[in-house]
């Protein structure tokens, strides 16, 4: 685990110099030893293979054991019908499974093209593919990552891993930090991971695994192995096959045998015997089936769900869990302050006092000490400023005209050791000092007595409590500046304005549809990388978890074996923090429960879990394509209300292929 070694360790481990980085012929050596910095192919299958496994059922060989008695028997027509409709039914199926298998061909596509690596002691650019374990790669803000870095040097680094861990704000990187135990990659800030993105900063760090060693190609290889399985309508087909097809031949069997027996003559009875049995197989079933999904495909799309798999329709309708990811399904994905502490008072943002003027140097600092851009064509910038300009935009304050009163003059950055912001206005002959941070850094620097602490400290942790992120928010006055000033000059002597709370919030419909869920006898589970606080938090707000009891992590789901979370799983509404790996096992465990299984997920870690489950459901607005391409079935406006509706509407498809079945043999 290089996370928990020190960056002299990693360097001797990996026999590099972090100065100088590898010789050429060294590079050369290793790259010939492990390999190219890509993902291994997985032999694509041929159009003959899925050709032979759509007609690979027992229904459709009792079909083409049929035309092929219908012909030898001179019923040519019905022979020709029959070969149609098996021949339509496996055109259909071929399409929509050589649609359907782009996952690992999008996940490629993630790939870095170029990185900057030290060879030889020189800076050079160099094809991605290229790097290999011990290579000094530097890494600047707006870079992809191109393989698992172990950070030597970090200034400021965030990277944004949302895609990998399902984190919705970008994560801190600190090359000085050494874990002591084994914790999940969103927790591991001194690793970067191929494919995510520098958001800020800069940084050097040391190549650690590339290729399939990585953490996206362990996601790769688990989609590379998944092996398909029957949907619940494929197995029920089946066994109707099985059915019919004994049915069939030992009816023919007993009239064979009874007119045998009343003398009749042997070659006619034969030639009836097999008459019957052709004519009790429904040659039209697999047409009628195949009909029936298409005609429902039609009508998810026009409830904002677009199918890429058909027999997904009807699977839908059976199913009894939905996991789904939190983060942009159950949540918005986007920071949103919820509650402030401003003047002794702990107010929702919605509270009318805020429009009062007595709280309006708490929002004016808000908005200024902030580089977001906020307006009505553009939101950008690190989301947990975005989040502050949008309240103080909700009070009433905006940063652009704000901006243009209060001339900013001097700033000192945000950076993860001091964490906190200043910056210095000029307004009006007088200047100002704003700046935000967290509530341990900048208590410290401010003006109050014990008996205020005391009650700012508890305010946060009440705050912290429902699982919202606390940021302190201090201004002073000074009679003048210049730029000799120092952040000990500014930053003393601060008086307190207030705390902000902020949170991911649940999206406004997804608590009606999940009370739906349970009237309906379909059992929600969140499944997510971020912390288990935050998780449990909103899952308690949608009504999908009670008790802390509830929920788990991923580190417990590593301290069982497979036969305890089969047994644990039915009790648990909450997993957070968990890996790919994670998630595929909770999944199993489901199956393995007799439980079907539609999972949601929009990232690149929810991939293997989307294709292990019985539908998987990506989301087509925010989810990555590599997650669309393990998909079942992708939502077009992203939201878990859609899901409990397609599900609707999968009961209402399966209760007529069910009448079809029934009306068929009659």
């Amino acid at each position: 685990m290089w996370y928990t070694k020190d960056t002299e360790r990693v360097s001797i481990d990996l026999e590099t110099n972090t100065e100088t980085g590898l010789t050429n012929v060294e590079a050369k050596k290793r790259l010939d030893q492990v390999g190219a910095n890509e993902f291994s192919e997985h032999k694509k299958e041929s159009i003959f293979t899925l050709f032979f496994r759509q007609i690979n059922s027992l229904l459709i060989y009792i079909l083409i054991g049929a035309a092929l008695i219908s012909a030898f028997v001179g019923e040519y027509s019905d022979a020709i019908i029959i070969v149609l409709v098996i021949l339509l039914n496996t055109i259909i199926g071929v399409i929509q499974e050589s649609k359907a298998e782009k996952a690992l061909e999008e996940l490629k596509k993630m790939t870095t093209p170029k990185a900057i690596v030290k060879r030889d002691g020189m800076t050079v650019e160099i094809p991605s593919e290229h790097v290999v374990p011990g290579d000094i790669v530097i890494i600047d803000a707006g870079r992809f990552i191109p393989a698992d870095i172990r950070l030597i040097e970090t200034a400021n680094f965030q990277v944004e891993e949302s895609s990998l861990t399902g984190e919705s704000v970008p994560v801190d990187k600190n090359a000085d930090w050494v874990a002591t135990e084994e914790l999940p990659i969103a927790d591991q800030r001194n690793m970067a991971f191929m494919s995510t993105l520098s958001s800020y900063g800069r940084a050097i760090g040391i190549v650690v695994n590339t290729g399939m060693q990585t953490e996206i190609g362990k996601i790769a290889n688990l989609l590379g192995k998944q092996e398909k399985e029957q949907t619940p309508l494929q197995k029920k087909l089946a066994e109707l096959g099985k059915i019919l097809g004994i049915g069939a031949v030992i009816v023919s069997v007993i009239i064979f045998l009874i007119g045998y027996f009343q003398g009749r003559d042997v070659l006619d009875m034969f030639l009836i015997s097999v008459s019957l049995a052709v004519a009790a197989i429904p040659e039209g079933l697999p047409a009628i089936v195949t009909i029936v999904l298409a005609l429902g495909v039609q009508r998810m799309i026009e409830r904002q769900a677009v199918v890429r798999k058909l027999p997904a329709v009807e699977t839908l309708g059976a199913v009894s869990v939905i996991c789904s990811d939190k983060t942009g399904t159950l949540t918005q994905n986007k920071m949103t302050v919820t509650k402030v502490y401003v003047n002794g008072n702990y107010l929702s943002m919605n509270s009318p006092l805020l429009k009062q003027r007595e709280y309006s140097r708490f929002f004016e600092a808000m908005a200024l000490c902030n580089d977001a851009v906020f307006t009505e064509e553009e939101h950008s910038g690190d989301p947990t400023e975005i989040a502050l300009v949008a309240a103080a935009h909700v009070a009433g304050f905006e940063k652009q005209i704000l901006d243009k009163n209060y001339e900013r003059i001097f700033e000192i950055a945000f950076d993860s050791d001091r964490k906190m912001m200043t910056t210095v206005h000029h307004h009006g002959g007088r200047y100002f000092v704003m700046v935000k941070g967290a509530l341990e850094s900048i208590l410290p620097k401010i003006r109050v007595t014990t008996l205020e602490v005391d009650k700012i400290k508890n305010v946060a942790n009440e705050m912290s409590a429902e699982a919202l992120r606390v940021l302190a928010i201090a201004y002073k006055e000074i009679p003048t500046f210049d730029n000799s000033m120092t952040s000990e000059d500014l930053e003393k002597e601060l008086i307190f304005l207030g705390l902000t709370g902020m949170i991911d919030p649940p999206r406004e419909e997804v608590k009606a549809s999940i009370a739906q869920c349970k009237q309906a006898g379909i059992q929600t589970i969140m499944i997510t990388g971020d912390n288990q606080k935050t998780a449990f938090a909103i899952a308690k707000d949608l009504g999908i978890a009670n008790e802390e009891i509830e929920s788990m992590s991923g580190s417990e789901i590593d301290r069982l074996s497979e036969s305890e979370l089969c047994e644990k799983v039915n009790k648990i509404r909450v997993f957070a923090r968990v890996s790919p790996e994670h998630k595929v096992k909770i999944v199993k465990a489901l199956k393995t429960n007799e439980r079907i299984v539609a999972m949601t997920g929009d990232g690149v870690n929810d991939a293997p879990s989307l294709k292990q489950a019985d539908v998987g459901v990506a989301m087509g607005k925010g989810g990555t394509d590599v997650a669309k391409g393990a998909a079942d079935i992708v939502l077009t406006d992203d939201n878990f209300a859609t899901i409990v509706a397609a599900v609707e509407e999968g009961r209402n498809i399966y209760q007529n292929i069910k009448k079809s079945i029934l009306f068929l043999p009659q």
